[in-house]
């Protein structure tokens, strides 16, 4: 295990300028946009880069998933989705729906211990706001959920006619979890420096998070006793609220919503403090 954690600096709060350290600016990086917005593209180009078809893979890859999970679970398994009135295709949306959260989560999580790793010639200039470069794999990971979303909207037309109005309170259920996902990729791409592993650890954790979040079942479906348990899970609201609004035609329990986007700010703050009280570090370990 790589680990540089003798190299760790951690300055003491007392000596801390109350808190100033961590600005508005790091929640709002409007004075970097266009920093962030070089990143967030150099960061979707670099996936697809010397391929044919380029960034059209990034529609047609949800799209093939789509009618592989289609194929799978409503022509080989018959499977059925609780309380869904058997609908055509009801399960292939609902799983999609899950896995389209899950996959915005899942890119935070595998790409954020590497974001400083990567950039070392970065780390070096002083002036440089390092902090900007998790705002920018954000970016990255909710341009390919735009196009997953996109890819759903197209289905439900096609299989039901048309589309929800509670589709319209789409932005903020995916908005709610943005401060989450923020800090997290603070304490990872801050952790990732000192401790080589998490990259590979992030990678088994993901794949238990496919499993104990509710992408192939609802929640619903969960013994009383142990759903209970399964609301701790970050995910599980976000992918909840997700298919209500577009798959139930249901409006998002807003109570919950602003319990999870407060608590997610907490963990956005966090997840700063972390990062700027570590960052000093990052030039010694790389």
């Amino acid at each position: 295990m790589a680990i540089g954690l003798g190299k760790l600096k951690i300055q003491p709060f007392c000596k801390l300028p109350a808190l100033s350290f961590v600005t508005l600016s790091w929640f709002l990086p409007w004075r970097q946009r266009f920093l962030v917005w070089q990143f967030a593209r150099r960061d979707i180009l670099a996936r697809y880069r010397s391929s044919w078809l380029g960034l059209a893979w990034s529609f047609l890859t949800p799209l093939l998933m789509l009618g592989v999970y289609t194929f799978v679970f409503q022509t080989v398994f018959e499977a059925r989705w609780a309380n869904s009135n058997a609908r055509p295709l009801e399960f292939a949306l609902q799983l999609y729906a899950g896995l389209i959260v899950f996959g915005l989560f899942t890119e935070i999580l595998t790409r954020s211990p590497y974001l400083i790793v990567e950039q070392p010639n970065l780390v070096k200039k002083a002036v440089f706001p390092l902090e900007i470069l998790p705002w920018g794999a954000l970016l990255a990971a909710l341009f390919h959920t735009f196009l997953n979303i996109l890819v759903l909207l197209i289905a439900i037309v096609a299989t039901r006619g048309d589309l929800p109005w509670s589709l319209l309170a789409l932005p903020l259920v995916v908005g709610t979890c943005l401060p989450v996902l923020l800090g997290t990729a603070w304490f990872l791409s801050a952790l990732g420096v000192f401790v080589r592993d998490v990259g590979h650890i992030m990678g088994m954790i993901t794949s238990l998070l496919l499993f104990l979040s509710p992408v192939f079942y609802p929640s619903a479906a969960m013994p009383e006793h142990v759903r209970i348990w399964l609301f701790f899970n970050p995910l599980t609201l976000i992918i909840e609220q997700m298919r209500r609004i577009v798959l139930e035609g249901l409006w998002p329990e807003w109570g919950f919503l602003a319990l999870y986007f407060v608590l997610g700010c907490f963990i956005a703050i966090l997840g700063a403090l972390w990062f700027q009280l570590t960052r000093k570090g990052f030039a010694d370990v790389l």
